[in-house]
């Protein structure tokens, strides 16, 4: 496969481009929202400069675990998050073949996936082959910040003033403070953007004017919702994945996360001397945008017919998939079959009875990382990998192993006997 421009920019993730102050106005009539968000994810971010003399070295540092030290919690769900893997090995084997000054070509994936301008840093350094400023045992921990993804300070912190949501009201009320006590972080300040869907639309939109196929964007999740019965309710990005305020931003690829927001149902099964017969059908009840979002993930049904050792008998299977496919090339959409909110997808079973069938096999399952898989697989083939072509075997490897059962039901058949 031919390294195409936009290979880094699609692979790595999704590319930012940056919202407009009339854009998010135009969903959110909040002038401070837009001006607020506007000016926190222009792009690059800058450097956090000097700390203010009175942080002590926790404050100071821009590592999550040092975050962690007052917010365990947060660095608990935040560690077991695709934030903080989001500068994995297929990221992070892209990277190692791209000229170590190339800051431009770098920015493609680091703005969304290690946003901060230190860790931007790190990289170059990294790449050329220097020490990355990894703190030495028992220290406070402040390096390197480049592989641990989206931290904290990338969304939460710019030039060390921290920002976030209004406090919690389901706690309690804070004690009063000594006017002469050091406040951690002087004190935060609290934006209602945090709480906004248009927060995470740095990352997860692409503008009007950005790549599309067949007349649709590759990255149109905020779109998506905005349409979606769940925005009319107020339901926002955050109700579903950042519950109870939980760090934690799990999706496609988690089970519990897709089946709270779908309807599985198997019904119509029929099976007699000739044939079989079944209707498997998945409805996108509270997914809140397309079902699945993106071009990665593929959601696949299935029907096949299983012998007496239970396995598999290939000339019955029958399948319906649930997906934007695109070209590895990213220049033609193949199908897009993706459910809107609302909207079913059926498979309806019908097949001869094979000789040795002895039960059929209903299953649903989830490929959150199939274009990525495709992806690493076709790169390494082609040997367009050099430096980093063990890296993305690693994450040839973790992509093929996300694949999981959403939905399964095995009908033993009851068949008559011959008189």
């Amino acid at each position: 496969m031919s390294r195409l421009p936009i290979k880094f920019l699609f692979a790595c993730g999704f590319v930012f481009t940056l919202l407009t102050s009339t854009a998010i106005a135009d969903n959110d009539p909040s002038a401070s929202i837009s001006t607020f968000l506007s000016r926190h994810w222009q792009r690059p971010l800058q450097h956090q400069g000097e700390a203010p003399v009175s942080f002590p070295a926790l404050e100071v540092s821009l590592d999550p675990r040092a975050c962690g030290t007052c917010h365990p919690q947060q660095l608990q769900d935040w560690q077991g998050s695709l934030h903080a893997h989001a500068m994995g090995p297929g990221l992070l084997g892209q990277l190692m073949d791209m000229n170590p000054a190339d800051r431009a070509e770098h920015q493609a994936c680091l703005h969304c996936h290690a946003p901060l301008a230190e860790q931007a840093d790190e990289v170059v350094t990294w790449l050329s082959g220097g020490e990355t400023g990894i703190s030495p045992e028992g220290s406070v921990p402040n390096g390197p910040l480049y592989n641990q993804g989206l931290i904290c300070a990338g969304c939460h912190l710019r030039n060390y003033q921290i920002h976030g949501p209004h406090r919690n009201k389901a706690l309690p009320p804070s004690p009063p403070l000594n006017e002469n006590a050091h406040q951690p972080h002087n004190g935060w300040q609290p934006q209602d953007a945090f709480e906004s869907s248009v927060f995470c639309a740095a990352c997860h939109q692409f503008e009007a004017d950005g790549y599309a196929l067949n007349g649709k964007l590759l990255e149109n999740t905020f779109e998506e919702w905005k349409a979606s019965p769940q925005a009319k309710e107020g339901k926002s990005c955050q109700s579903c994945h950042m519950p109870d305020r939980r760090h934690l931003w799990r999706g496609i690829h988690d089970k519990a996360t897709v089946l709270s927001g779908v309807r599985i149902s198997l019904d119509g099964v029929e099976t007699n001397n000739e044939k079989v017969r079944g209707i498997l059908t998945l409805t996108n009840t509270e997914v809140g945008h397309r079902f699945p979002t993106y071009v990665t993930p593929r959601v696949v049904m299935e029907a096949i017919q299983l012998d007496s050792l239970n396995q598999q008998i290939p000339v019955t299977r029958q399948v319906q998939i649930v997906a934007r496919q695109v070209s590895l090339d990213l220049s033609r959409e193949l199908f897009d079959t993706r459910l809107a909110p609302g909207e079913t997808a059926h498979l309806d079973y019908q097949a001869p009875l094979h000789p040795d069938t002895q039960s059929i096999l209903f299953r649903i399952q989830i490929e959150p990382d199939t274009f990525y898989r495709d992806f690493y697989r076709a790169t390494l083939n082609s040997g367009s990998s050099d430096k980093g072509a063990e890296t993305l075997r690693l994450a040839l490897q973790n992509a093929e192993a996300s694949v999981y059962t959403l939905f399964r039901r095995d009908i033993q058949l009851e068949l008559n006997s011959e008189p």
